[in-house]
C-alpha cells in the first residue's frame, strides 16, 4: 500500500503537471521516463529515485528539495512553531539514491529539514562504486563525509578524494558527482545552498521501470 509520502509527493507531481498544461505522456517524455510509471507515480503506487526526481524537477522548473518538502506530511516538533527544526533520526523523507539491480542496494538520500531554510541538508547513504551522470545547479553545496570515503569528480576542476572528517565546497554551476572508493558504503552530509531555479542532470540512463 502506498505511504502518506508517496500520496502526497505523487499528488504534488500532478499538481504541478496539470499547473503547466502538461499530459502524463508529455512530461513523461521530457523526464525520459515511461508514462505508466509516471502514473504511479502520481498515484502513490511507487517512489522515484532521486535520478528520476532530478529529470521531473527539471521538466516541471523546480527542484528537488521543493518536491521532497512537500511530500514530507509527518507531524512537525513540536520546536518547529518556536522558529526551530527538530528532526529525528527515523524521520524526514527517504528516497533511493538511483536504481538497483536485483538483490542490490541503491543507496539513499534523507532530507533533514522539513521546510522552507537557508539552506537544506540532506543524509547520504552511498553505495555507488561507478560514476554517474553529472549534477549541476546553481546553489553553492557542500559534502562531508561521515563515514567511508569518496572520489567527488568536479569536471573541468578535477577528481577530490574525501575520507572520514572531509569536507568539500563548491559552487553553483559545477558539475560533480561521486563514487565510493575503498569501502561498501559511504555516510555523507550534504548540504545546499537554498535556491528557486531547477536543478539539472545529464546522462542518466532510465531505468527498466522508467524507459519511454
Amino acid at each position: 500500500m502506498p505511504d502518506d509520502a508517496q500520496l502526497a509527493l505523487g499528488a504534488e507531481l500532478r499538481r504541478r503537471r496539470r499547473e503547466r498544461g502538461l499530459t502524463l505522456v508529455e512530461l513523461a517524455g521530457q523526464a525520459q521516463i515511461s508514462h505508466p510509471f509516471l502514473s504511479q507515480l502520481e498515484r502513490g503506487l511507487a517512489r522515484p529515485s532521486m535520478l528520476t526526481l532530478a529529470r521531473l524537477a527539471a521538466a516541471l522548473d523546480t527542484t528537488q528539495v521543493d518536491l521532497m518538502l512537500a511530500a514530507d506530511t509527518r507531524d512537525h516538533d513540536a520546536a518547529t512553531d518556536a522558529g526551530a527544526q527538530v528532526v529525528r533520526a527515523g524521520e524526514g523523507l527517504r528516497l533511493p539514491r538511483g536504481l538497483a539491480g536485483r538483490g542490490a542496494q541503491a543507496g539513499s538520500s534523507r532530507l533533514l529539514v522539513r521546510d522552507r531554510a537557508a539552506f537544506y541538508p540532506q543524509e547520504f547513504q552511498e553505495v555507488h562504486t561507478e560514476f554517474g551522470p553529472y549534477f549541476e545547479h546553481v546553489e553553492d553545496e557542500w559534502v562531508y563525509v561521515v563515514a567511508g570515503s569518496i572520489v567527488v569528480d568536479l569536471a573541468e576542476g578535477g577528481l577530490a578524494r574525501l575520507a572520514e572528517g572531509d569536507g568539500l565546497y563548491y559552487t553553483g554551476g559545477t558539475p560533480h558527482r561521486w563514487r565510493v572508493v575503498d569501502c561498501p558504503r559511504a555516510r555523507l552530509i550534504v548540504v545546499k545552498a537554498a535556491g528557486r531555479q531547477a536543478d539539472s542532470v545529464a546522462g542518466i540512463a532510465a531505468g527498466p521501470d522508467e524507459r519511454p
